[in-house]
């Protein structure tokens, strides 16, 4: 079986959030399945330069975009025995970033007409399309309509999986139709209109033959109000076409016995985590004391991870004996909040706005628990990283956070972590101070951390999920 995903980033080529990590790790789990998995990115400037130096041009095209003739160049690079083709324009993707820019519009049509046309041109083309979040959402759309009766594309199935359901790919429907060059019928209720506008995201939803999301709570939560962003009544309709199928995390790669970012590389040795808890102590300039207990945090700084949670709680938090960790960016109100915390509190918050990865796996190794109060969280990457290295998460129970954490249980000695429901300062503080009166019982703490290491967070049972989903696709 062959499998095409198409997405607009992935490791170890490109990221910037978690989707990224998805799209670099599945296809190596799926291999494991009998899936031949190509990827599809678009060729961004920030590709390391190892690996763009190894990429060969197998042929060059135009892609007509509404009345326009845009260049297109098709490369192929193989990384750690994955097949990516990458589509090259670099007035479109080299760029300094690869999101938030004024044409994103016309950047992902591009990037959605340009792997469908670039099908014709390859040997062997894929059984099945996998399409990941809003800048492949028109895709299947495309495939639908446009290259409907496209000699050899009619056996080819979709599957579209929704990351994030908050970040939609909303246009003008002026725009979008010169850009896809598409009648009015293409911009109904049942098609790509969305209150006025049009939604990539809704086409996606609307056209591709399969939806996935990623945790099973997050698949009924995105069928309500609350949280369906105003495509819950779009994603009602499908639910019979909805899979909901946990991420993993490569656990190759976030391996804490061979991590080359740690200062001390462990396993379940206790001693050796409180050594590279000192040694991240050292480096950031805290007090070096590994008793402790110290919070990390690696995340987007927006209200959707809770930081306004955190931010109105910080004051309770600040009267505890706690060290605070935060690495991340994001909105200027939580980082100025941030920042005061910090003038306030030399001796117990560290900062570092932006991103690092040799300090993101620090932070997991050195910290004691991992605090994710998120509003909403289709699935989460960085409970499982804690689990990973030992560190105990605490986290509203949401979307995969309630798939992944389950909150300790005294009397049963079960539980991973520490989780808690409404989201209220109070109900923070409450679950924060209960993880603490813990921390400080050496007999219950061992305890939750053999727990969460015992489980598996890797791909292979997701990658047969998938593996099933396809199978029942292409039969």
């Amino acid at each position: 079986m062959r499998v095409m995903f198409a997405a607009s980033e992935a490791m170890p080529l490109v990221k910037t959030g978690g989707l990224a990590d998805v799209v670099g790790a599945l296809p190596k789990a799926l291999a494991k399945q009998g899936v031949e998995v190509t990827v599809v990115l678009p060729k961004y400037g920030e590709i390391p330069k190892a690996i763009s130096d190894a990429v060969v041009t197998l042929t060059v095209m135009e892609v007509q975009l509404g009345w326009r003739r845009q260049y297109c160049g098709i490369q192929e690079v193989m990384v750690d025995g994955v097949r990516f083709l990458l589509i090259d324009n670099e007035f479109y993707f080299k760029r300094g970033y690869l999101y938030g820019y004024g044409d994103e519009a016309e950047r992902f049509a591009f990037f959605s007409f340009a792997v469908l046309e670039m099908l014709g041109k390859l040997d062997d083309l894929p059984d099945i399309l996998h399409c990941h979040d809003w800048q492949t959402g028109l895709i299947p759309f495309l495939l639908r309509t446009r290259y409907a009766y496209h000699p050899g594309y009619r056996d080819i199935r979709t599957v579209f999986t929704i990351h994030n359901l908050q970040y939609q790919g909303v246009f003008s429907r002026e725009l979008l139709q010169d850009l896809l060059a598409t009648g009015d019928d293409s911009f109904t209720g049942d098609s790509l209109e969305f209150y006025g506008a049009a939604s990539c995201m809704k086409a996606g939803l609307r056209f591709a033959d399969k939806l996935s999301t990623v945790s099973n709570t997050y698949s009924y939560e995105i069928q309500t109000e609350e949280y369906g962003e105003k495509l819950d009544g779009v994603i009602r309709q499908r639910s019979h076409d909805l899979w909901g199928i946990l991420n993993g995390i490569d656990t190759e790669v976030y391996d804490p016995m061979n991590d080359p970012h740690l200062a001390v590389p462990y396993r379940n040795s206790v001693a050796k985590k409180r050594q590279n808890k000192s040694a991240l102590q050292e480096e950031l300039g805290l007090p070096v004391d590994a008793s402790v207990p110290m919070f990390g945090v690696v995340s987007r700084l927006t209200s959707q991870k809770g930081f306004d949670l955190i931010g109105a709680a910080l004051p309770e938090l600040m009267k505890e004996n706690i060290q605070l960790v935060v690495l991340g960016s994001g909105d200027h109100e939580i980082e100025e909040m941030l920042r005061g915390a910090l003038l306030s509190h030399p001796d117990k918050i560290a900062l570092w706005f932006g991103f690092n990865e040799g300090l993101a796996r620090r932070i997991y190794a050195a910290s004691d628990m991992y605090l994710m109060p998120s509003r909403f969280e289709p699935c989460g990457l960085s409970q499982l990283i804690a689990l990973r290295y030992r560190t105990v998460p605490i986290v509203r129970e949401t979307g995969g956070l309630r798939d992944t954490v389950e909150s300790y249980n005294e009397y049963t000695g079960t539980g991973t972590g520490f989780t808690f429901g409404p989201a209220t300062v109070h109900d923070l503080l409450f679950t924060v101070r209960r993880a603490l009166s813990f921390y400080g019982n050496e007999e219950h703490w061992n305890r939750i951390v053999a727990n969460g290491a015992k489980k598996d967070y890797g791909w292979e049972s997701s990658a047969r999920l998938y593996y099933k989903l396809y199978r029942e696709l292409v039969s």
